[in-house]
């Protein structure tokens, strides 16, 4: 043992977390990892080596002065003993020491300390007194724990204060700070009694579990016992066929509920079994209410089969007809399909997807469906549902278990085979609760859905008979498989005139019902309401129009109430300013004049068509080219390309774009803008620019380009022709293949618009800026590399 007496001596640091070592105490101290620089002072005699407390357990690999504590203890090394994690220390503590400086290395940790012994301020017979309760308290807590015997030998042995506190410390949940303050204690006096402190708390919480878990031993056998005498007391009372309680007369209610409900032989079975569980259970039991739930689904749904009723298609005809204005090709689609299902009896449930802008009538489509078949009509909105459980239900285990939306709509309606609309298909959302979507694929899945097992029902249930309608203002969002299942019947825009007739005849007399009006009240005059529809309006469908005809009606209702006004009240176009307040159309308007560079194109949004203004400009530069108006990534590479294209077809013009940057931009920046169908339009633009010739203001175009210069078709063409007519536009260019998607477009718009189709860029140049080029092998020849010119001023 080493002398160190003298003050300010220095050693090595071992750093320890989560033990107390006192002076006096032997024990092994395990280190996973440490140096070979370390190990070798560790094995030096004259090394002083230190053990000091972390403040917490940290990563022993990043540690500063700051995660250590200021008292540890010396010690010796016994013997070092190498094992698979690293290495066994056997070490003799010394005594207390205080930190006076600390200095991290590379290497290892030193420390310069200062001697501080404990002070013995109990006298060796209090010192055994001391052991003596020590061991007792410890004796008492052990003998709630079997084989404590070996633990007690041990213990019994102990001969010194700070080695019994030391090997007690290791069994008892203290924490990091409570065990520092142990060690950091110099007075053996008040380190003993803190140590019976925590004892005697260790001793008192284990005596409250114990007693705990007592009284709810005899609790749960006290609950045994009720249940065996109860099934006694049934058992003599089934012998003696007397004292029925209320609750058996409703356990024989449900037996003939099951007969009456006339299950598949399967359910009726599965039936019988929950009753029976039902039976042997007190009513006081948690599974009781739990069965008597599931009993009350299962005799609740409808499990009748019915036969197809008659489906009357001129009915049918007519009532779509009377509360649906146009939408003509839609209601072809629907009555063909019903047609289908009156040929084919065994197609009972069908699956459609009516996919179209806000405001289209789409969810009404399916209440008249209903209505045509004399159906129940059932709503289900899956609009923001991220949870799987909505669709399929929860399983019985959980608490507050329910079966899903389809199961439930189902019981409501009391009948096997409603007319069930899915609206916002296209809006469900995928969490950390599953993919709803996913449920839908055996719902919506003809093949799959007449054993739909829902997870709370846990059994087959027939869905084929059910009429599924789903809807959605969008195809994208909805994924691929469930796609498949469903046939899709698109719903496009109202034109202006569809509007007109679908306010004059259903929103008008609707919202007057629904403010106490009539027609002897209120009278909007047809021009005021076509200009509603032109400038208070932004909308592909008639939501909007419904709205501003409410704002009307209760204008009316107020000045009625009020009587400062004559009947019939008068909507006149004079008058909507003040009644509506400022327009809120915003609809692009086609240009008295368009400067070279500034072409007009075709867009489709989500609130119908619009027209859409491309710009492009040229200044002194280094041939950069600049694109704004918050464009995607589609619609940048069509301006790449149309630059490219321009080059190779008017390389005389472009010459000097090395000396000149380019500036392409797209209004109402706010907006964001993407898609392929403003090939030519970027095309027309760049070429109008570089050329110098102005472009018909009232001509628009659209359709998307390839770097061979070939124009492909586009989607949305109706509704683009309908924003185009309502801006102004009189000329319009389209892609070749999409001629046949003109006779989707209503006669009134072709009548005002003269379109013309285009193949390639050649077309679309000679089109709107009268240049005629020659074929692209004449532009450039291979065989003399030099570049083809011709004077754009004489073509």
């Amino acid at each position: 043992m080493m002398n160190i007496d003298a003050k300010n001596k220095d050693g090595m640091v071992i750093p320890v977390s989560d033990i107390v070592l006192l002076p006096g105490m032997a024990y092994t101290l395990k280190l996973n990892k440490i140096s070979e620089e370390e190990l070798e002072n560790l094995a030096k005699k004259e090394q002083f080596s230190i053990a000091l407390p972390l403040k917490q357990n940290f990563n022993q690999s990043q540690l500063t002065q700051e995660d250590f504590h200021k008292v540890g203890v010396s010690f010796d090394v016994n013997e070092v003993e190498k094992t698979e994690s690293g290495y066994q220390l056997k070490i003799k503590v010394l005594d207390r020491v205080e930190v006076k400086e600390l200095t991290i290395g590379t290497g290892f940790t030193r420390v310069e300390f200062e001697l501080a012994p404990d002070v013995i301020d109990l006298t060796e017979t209090s010192q055994e007194e001391m052991l003596t309760y020590v061991k007792k308290v410890t004796r008492e807590v052990s003998e709630n724990f079997k084989g404590s015997d070996q633990f007690m030998k041990i213990v019994d042995e102990q001969k010194d204060l700070n080695k019994l506190i030391g090997h007690l410390t290791q069994f008892m949940p203290l924490s990091n700070e409570e065990k520092y303050a142990l060690l950091e204690t110099q007075s053996l006096k008040e380190r003993s009694l803190k140590f019976m402190d925590y004892l005697l708390k260790q001793k008192e919480s284990l005596k409250l579990q114990f007693e705990m878990a007592e009284k709810f031993t005899q609790k749960a056998n006290k609950n045994y016992r009720e249940s065996v005498l109860r099934e006694q007391l049934k058992a003599i009372q089934n012998e003696l066929n007397e004292g029925k309680s209320q609750g058996s007369k409703k356990d024989k209610n449900y037996a003939n509920r099951i007969e009456e409900a006339q299950m598949p032989v399967e359910i009726k079975n599965a039936a019988l079994d929950e009753l029976e569980k039902l039976e042997s259970q007190s009513e006081n039991s948690s599974e009781y209410n739990i069965i008597r739930n599931y009993l009350d689904l299962l005799v609740k749904l409808p499990w009748k089969k019915t036969e197809p009723k008659a489906i009357n298609l001129g009915q049918a005809r007519r009532i779509l007809d009377e509360q649906h204005y146009g939408l003509e090709k839609v209601k072809d689609r629907i009555i063909q399909h019903l047609a289908v299902m009156k040929l084919k009896n065994d197609k009972k449930g069908s699956i459609l997807l009516l996919v179209g802008p806000p405001g289209t009538g789409k969810t009404s489509l399916g209440k008249s469906i209903a209505a045509a078949l004399d159906r129940k009509y059932i709503r289900l909105s899956l609009g923001g549902i991220r949870d799987e459980a909505e669709i399929r239900g929860h399983r019985r285990t959980y608490i507050g278990a329910m079966p899903g939306r389809i199961l439930q709509s189902i019981k409501k309606s009391g009948e096997i085979n409603p007319v069930m609309v899915l609206d916002e298909v296209d809006k469900l959302m995928s969490g950390y609760n599953g993919d709803p979507a996913s449920a839908l694929l055996e719902v919506l899945d003809p093949e799959q859905n007449n054993s739909f097992t829902d997870h709370y029902l846990d059994l087959p249930y027939d869905l084929s008979e059910v009429f599924f309608i789903a809807t959605a203002n969008s195809l994208d969002n909805i994924p691929r498989p469930l796609l498949d299942r469903m046939e899709i019947i698109p719903i496009s825009s109202y034109t202006m005139n569809e509007k007109f007739h679908i306010g004059k005849n259903h929103l008008i007399p609707s919202v007057l019902e629904e403010h106490g009006l009539n027609n002897d009240q209120l009278v909007i005059e047809d021009e005021a309401l076509e200009k509603i529809i032109s400038e208070y309006t932004l909308e592909a469908g008639v939501r909007g129009l419904k709205k501003q005809i409410a704002t009307l009606a209760r204008v009316t209702s107020e000045k009625i109430v009020s009587n400062t006004v004559d009947l019939p009240f008068k909507v006149t176009v004079d008058a909507l300013d003040d009644l509506l307040g400022r327009k809120v159309s915003s609809h692009d308007k086609a240009q008295m004049d368009n400067p070279p560079g500034v072409v007009t194109g075709l867009a489709f949004t989500s609130v119908g068509g619009e027209i859409l203004f491309i710009e492009a400009t040229d200044m002194l530069g280094t041939g950069q080219v600049t694109l704004t108006g918050q464009l995607g990534d589609v619609m940048k590479e069509s301006a790449k390309i149309s630059l490219s294209l321009l080059k190779s077809r008017l390389p005389i013009n472009t010459i000097n774009f090395k000396e000149r940057d380019l500036h392409i931009h797209v209004p109402s920046g706010s907006t964001p803008k993407d898609g392929p169908s403003a090939g030519i339009t970027l095309f027309t633009a760049l070429a109008s620019l570089v050329t110098g010739i102005k472009v018909n203001p009232k001509l628009a175009m659209t359709g998307e380009i390839t770097l061979r210069g070939a124009v492909l078709p586009i989607g949305g063409l109706k509704e683009k022709l309908i924003g185009a007519q309502r801006a102004g536009i009189t000329n319009i260019l389209i892609p070749k293949d999409n001629l046949i998607d003109l006779k989707d477009v209503p006669q009134e718009i072709k009548n005002q618009l003269t379109i013309k189709t285009v193949e390639t860029v050649e077309d679309v140049l000679r089109e709107t800026l009268g240049i005629s080029l020659p074929r692209v092998e004449h532009v450039f020849n291979p065989k003399t590399s030099t570049v083809g010119t011709f004077n754009v001023n004489q073509m």
